[in-house]
Formats: structure tokens, C-alpha cells, sequence
């Protein structure tokens, strides 16, 4: 077995102990992948019809044509779009659940949900043309519930949300015909070019992809994100902890894993009933620990401040340490391999979500109008189950790192402006005046061929000592919280002297944590606010912002960057989209594209290179924009100690 790859010591801890227990993780099974598919890396592989499946030799030497005639530039353009439209159609069901669920609770066919955020309801029903004024709640929210669902069926114009976006960027998208026009016809529409012998011109594919991508960005994330806070409430500032020491010995563990909160956010709640934490305190526990995994994690984190467990990769690790119960599972980015990892515990799964079944997982149907009395059942099987721990396999390591959660786009405005000056002024002034650099988003998931979210922390500490405000979402922010990085402290210790004067005002860390991978969203609305605020241009692609998956491993990830370079944002990914095999694509992405979206694609390995990479390009957008140079040189990593003295 190679070297454990992981920035986190409770991971190498956890590693070693399920290899001395002959228990294979992800490490061991992409180790036994390697070498990986270079056709597949390259994207030059076709099984799109049965005439193949086809490849083509990347030397040269070999077939240079798939059976029909399809060229590497077609072949990997179609496979670009197919991973684009895959992961888009994750973040787009996610929306129409949470949509259906909102209808359900207006119908009354719901129990234990009630709407926890009227004003934003109400603004969100504005947008949607419904009329709020002397109705009753109920009224709203079905209407509301009924426009959004019908833009999944919408055949022709625009959807609501990308009114948000600046007047420039929605002219653009029309020129180049790339506005969607309704959710699901452009996932449909998508998947129809890639037949063979439909659509068979790269760029015209690379259009159908950023349309397709903008109807998950504009379309069902922000769906996705805006009906969580009606229903869940809006996220604030929270402490919390995270990494595996959130498991606690003495008391019933329950990990929430998945992405859709319905089930986990009536779990939390469930939980701290009186009579549940004396069933459990029966069978000898103290009481009952719901923890999470993942972006269902996420989303309870930020509004609850529960703790989360960790991010993709820990997801067996925290079976390893014999301590969980239950761990109640929805859908996406679960691993298979779970219910394998289980057996050899006393570990329970159950798996909850219609859409997503697990072979040897005992599989509970949620249904919201069932929530409270289905999550009530489950957090019984947990106790019940708790007595059957056998002690002298439970490990449970130490680490648990304190971190500040919940940075969202309306409470930036309170963050930095005050309660009775709310206001982005300030971050535009400190990016004017060369206080704050830039503004980078570092997102995405945790990757066994990184070192575990070593890439992430270490891009986010080069960001950061020059002076760069970074945002995260999901599995990217549980690495950097691990990290100690999602606390206001770390501005001392890493941010550079400019960064470090505005969060010590401010009272915030220098990395922000905006919730889940869906909620991607709210970067882009934070960026809408910029540009509303004034003196950094008018357009996404003006603004001294990028985007960046170090670790980057789903189809959504390709979708959530796509979305973004359509957006006018550049976009930097740790290893590079499987196109490499067309030099012509490659090209159109990472160049060429530019001219016409005013963004595009790069790839690097490194990620303090690629943290150059962003700085390069932030500086370049300040210098253009006529910004002040910045205030203070950055810091380097002999001279942080130095600069939290001065």
C-alpha cells in the first residue's frame, strides 16, 4: 500500500486502522484503478451507439475517426456536454425536491415543516409575479411553489432568476443564444445533441453546454437555495466544529449524509425530543449526537451550527471508527461501498431517498407528509441499535477543529455594513482601495489523487496571503475548516496585512463559509451585489473574482464551472476537464473563449501554482478596472509570525 495522501491526521489515523482491519476504502480502489484510462483522461473514447464503442489514437497512429466519422474534436465535445448535462440534472432534481416539498407544506400535506423565512418567501414570490400584499401565507407559497415548478416544463423564454444578472451579461447570452429557456429542455435538448449524427460542430457543442450549465446556476441551484432558506430558515454566523472527533463515545451517533436537507433538518429537530433522549439514556447513553457528511452536513451546519463529521472522503472512515449508530443517507456522492464498510460493524444504513437504492442498505421511503413520524422511527433504530457497539472497536480520534459558518449573500450585507447600514460599500472600497485583492471561490470535493484536501488548504493559504477574500462551499470548506482556516483567528496567522486589517474590523474569518455545493448559487448573487454597489464595472467579467476546484470530482463540478465561465468568471480546475485529447477544444476553452464570454478554463496541478494562476489573472482585472495598487505586499511563509505581530 503507497503512502496514506491526505492533509488530515484523523484520515491517517482512521486509514491505518481500516488496513490493519483488512477494510478497503477509496484510497485502496484508486490505487487499484491506476493506471488510470488514458482514452478517458483524454476523452477520446465514443459508446454512444452500438456501431463502437470507438477511440481514437491520440499519437496519431491509429483510428484518427470513430465509425461514423466523428473526430476527437466532436467526440470529446459530446463528452464534455453528456458530464455537463449529468451533474446539472443532479442540482436541477435537488431544486424541483425541495419545489415539491414547498407544495406539499402549502397543501397541508406536510408535517413538521412550516416556512422559517416569510420575508425572503415574499421577496422570492415578488420576483415570480405573485402578489403577496393582504394574502394569506399558505396562498403564497402554493403559487409561488406552481411558477417555479412549471419553468421546469418551460418551452420557451427566460427563467426568473436570470433577471438577477447584470443587463450586459443577459444581452450576451441572448446574442450568442445561450439564455435557457426552461429547466428541463435544455437538459433534454442537451442530451439530444449528443445522438450520433445530431449536432457534430465543437463550439456549437460548447454553446449547448454553458446553456445547459446556466439553467443549473440560474436555474435549479438557485432554485435549490432559495426554497432551503424559506423552508429551513436563512443561514448567520455560527460556531461550530468539525472532523471525526464530533463522534462521541458515550452517546447515540447518528451521521445525516447526501445533499437534499428534507429528511436530516427534521432528524435535527426530532432529536432533541424529551422522550427520544430518554429512550436513549435507557439503553445507556448520554444522549443523541446527529453529526453529518457531506453537503447534507452542509446545510444543517449552517443553520444549526451541528457539527460536521467530514467531508466525501471520511465518509467510510467514520463507519471505521465503530461508534455510529445509524447513518441516514439520501443521494449523491455516496459511496457504494458503504454498505461493505458497515458489515463489518454494528453499524446500521438506511437509505431514504426514492431516487437512490443501495444493494444491502435496508431502504425507509421519506415522504414529507410522513417526516416527523419517519425521522421519530429512525432516531429509534439508532438507540436501539446502540447497545450492540462493541467497545473495544470504538476509535474515535481527537480531532475536531472549532469553525465559524453561515456567510451568505444577504448577510454579507450586514457583516459589513452594519444592522441599520446594510450595505456591500465596504468590500467594494477595500477591493478600490487595495486592501482585498480579489474575491476567489475555492470549492468543489475532496479527491483520493490530491492529498485529501491538502490542495484545497494550501491554494487557499497562497489566496490568502495576498490579500484575497476567499468563499467556499461543501467538501472544499469542511477541508479548510479542518484546517483551523474557517476561524476569525486565522486572519492573523494567514491573511495578508490588507486582508487581515478587514476581517479584525469586520470580526470575520478570511475564508467564508456559504454552505453547500449547491449553494454555489449565493456567490453568484454575491457577485450581482458587487457590481449593484458600483466602482468595479458592470459585467461578472469585469470583477477581480475567480473560481477554483482543486480537488474537483463529479459531473457537477464541470456543470457548477460551466456555469460560472458562461457567467463571465474565470475558472481554474486542479486536474484538467477530460478534453485534453482535441487540441481544437482545448484551445476554444481555455483561450479562445475568452473573446467571447469574457472568461474561460485553466488547468494546473499545483495548487500554489494555480493560486498564481488566479492571482495573475485578479491582478490583471484590478489593472484594467484603473484599481489603486494594493496597500501592503503580500506576506510570504517566513514573515506570517512577523505579520501577526505587527
Amino acid at each position: 500500500m503507497k503512502k496514506i495522501n491526505s492533509a488530515d491526521s484523523a484520515t491517517k489515523e482512521m486509514l491505518k486502522l481500516a488496513q490493519e482491519a483488512s477494510i478497503q476504502t477509496i484510497w485502496e480502489r484508486s490505487e487499484l484503478q491506476e493506471p488510470h484510462c488514458g482514452f478517458g483522461i483524454l476523452g477520446l473514447c465514443c459508446k454512444n451507439c452500438n456501431l463502437g464503442p470507438c477511440r481514437i489514437d491520440p499519437f496519431g497512429e491509429g483510428a484518427q475517426y470513430g465509425v461514423c466519422g466523428a473526430d476527437k474534436d466532436i467526440i470529446a465535445a459530446r463528452n464534455l456536454l453528456r458530464h455537463t448535462v449529468a451533474g446539472s440534472a443532479c442540482h436541477n432534481d435537488h431544486g424541483r425536491d425541495l419545489t415539491l416539498a414547498l407544495l406539499a407544506l402549502a397543501e397541508g400535506k406536510t408535517e413538521g415543516y412550516r416556512i422559517k423565512a416569510e420575508d425572503k418567501l415574499k421577496e422570492v414570490a415578488k420576483e415570480y409575479g405573485v402578489s403577496v400584499e393582504n394574502r394569506p401565507l399558505n396562498a403564497i407559497t402554493k403559487d409561488l411553489a406552481e411558477k417555479i415548478l412549471a419553468e421546469y416544463g418551460q418551452q420557451s423564454g427566460e427563467l426568473v432568476f436570470v433577471r438577477r444578472a447584470p443587463k450586459k451579461r443577459r444581452e450576451l447570452w441572448r446574442k450568442l443564444g445561450i439564455m435557457p429557456r426552461g429547466i428541463d429542455r435544455e437538459i433534454t435538448e442537451a442530451l439530444s445533441r449528443t445522438n450520433i449524427g445530431v449536432d457534430n460542430d465543437y463550439k456549437s457543442l460548447v454553446n449547448a453546454t454553458m446553456k445547459v450549465a446556466l439553467s443549473d446556476g440560474w436555474g435549479g441551484s438557485m432554485v435549490a437555495t432559495e426554497v432551503s432558506d424559506v423552508l429551513f430558515g436563512l443561514p448567520e454566523p455560527v460556531r461550530s466544529q468539525a472532523n471525526l472527533g464530533v463522534l462521541k463515545e458515550d452517546e447515540v451517533n447518528i451521521i445525516v449524509h447526501g445533499h437534499v436537507p428534507l429528511l436530516s433538518d427534521v432528524v435535527a429537530e426530532t432529536a432533541m425530543e424529551e422522550a427520544l433522549i430518554a429512550k436513549a439514556k435507557a439503553k445507556g447513553a448520554k444522549g443523541i449526537n446527529i453529526t453529518g457528511i457531506c453537503c447534507t452536513a452542509n446545510e444543517i451546519l449552517v443553520r444549526k451550527g451541528i457539527p460536521v463529521a467530514g467531508n466525501f472522503l471520511q465518509q467510510e472512515l467514520a463507519l471505521v471508527t465503530g461508534a455510529v449508530d445509524l447513518m441516514l443517507v439520501d443521494l449523491q456522492c455516496v459511496m457504494p461501498s458503504l454498505a461493505k464498510v458497515a458489515s463489518c460493524y454494528h453499524t446500521k444504513i438506511v437509505s431514504t431517498h426514492e431516487k437512490a437504492r443501495f444493494p444491502g442498505v435496508e431502504h425507509v421511503e421519506f415522504k414529507e407528509e410522513e417526516a416527523v413520524t419517519t425521522a421519530r422511527r429512525l432516531i429509534e433504530e439508532a438507540i436501539e441499535n446502540f447497545p450492540k457497539r462493541d467497545k473495544a472497536r470504538v476509535h474515535i480520534p481527537k480531532e475536531k477543529t472549532d469553525i465559524v459558518v453561515g456567510f451568505t449573500a444577504e448577510g454579507v450585507f450586514h457583516h459589513l455594513g452594519g444592522r441599520y447600514r446594510s450595505t456591500y460599500l465596504p468590500l467594494n472600497n477595500a477591493i478600490i482601495e487595495g486592501r482585498i485583492r480579489g474575491v476567489v471561490a475555492v470549492v468543489g470535493c475532496d479527491n483520493p489523487k490530491n492529498e485529501s484536501g491538502g490542495s484545497h488548504i494550501a491554494m487557499v493559504k497562497e489566496l490568502l496571503a495576498h490579500d484575497v477574500l476567499v468563499v467556499q462551499t461543501g467538501c472544499a470548506a469542511v477541508a479548510c475548516g479542518k484546517a483551523g482556516l474557517l476561524q476569525p483567528e486565522a486572519a492573523l496567522k494567514y491573511a495578508g496585512l490588507g486582508l487581515r486589517e478587514v476581517c479584525e474590523a469586520v470580526g470575520i474569518p478570511p475564508v467564508l463559509h456559504s454552505g453547500a455545493c449547491v449553494d454555489n448559487s449565493r456567490i453568484l448573487i454575491e457577485c450581482c451585489n458587487i457590481l449593484n454597489e458600483g466602482g468595479l464595472g458592470e459585467d461578472f467579467s469585469d470583477l477581480p473574482v475567480a473560481g477554483a476546484a482543486p480537488e474537483w470530482m463529479a459531473e457537477k463540478a464541470i456543470a457548477i464551472g460551466w456555469y460560472a465561465v458562461a457567467s463571465g468568471i474565470f475558472v481554474l480546475f486542479g486536474s484538467s476537464l477530460p478534453v485534453l485529447g482535441s487540441d481544437n477544444l482545448t484551445r476554444y476553452i481555455t483561450k479562445d473563449i475568452f473573446d467571447i464570454v469574457g472568461a474561460g478554463w485553466s488547468f494546473e496541478s499545483d495548487p500554489v501554482k494555480g493560486a498564481h494562476i488566479i492571482i495573475d489573472h485578479v491582478n490583471k482585472k484590478r489593472e484594467k478596472l484603473k484599481l489603486r495598487p494594493m496597500l501592503h505586499p503580500p506576506i510570504t511563509v517566513d514573515n506570517k509570525e512577523m505579520a501577526a505581530v505587527v
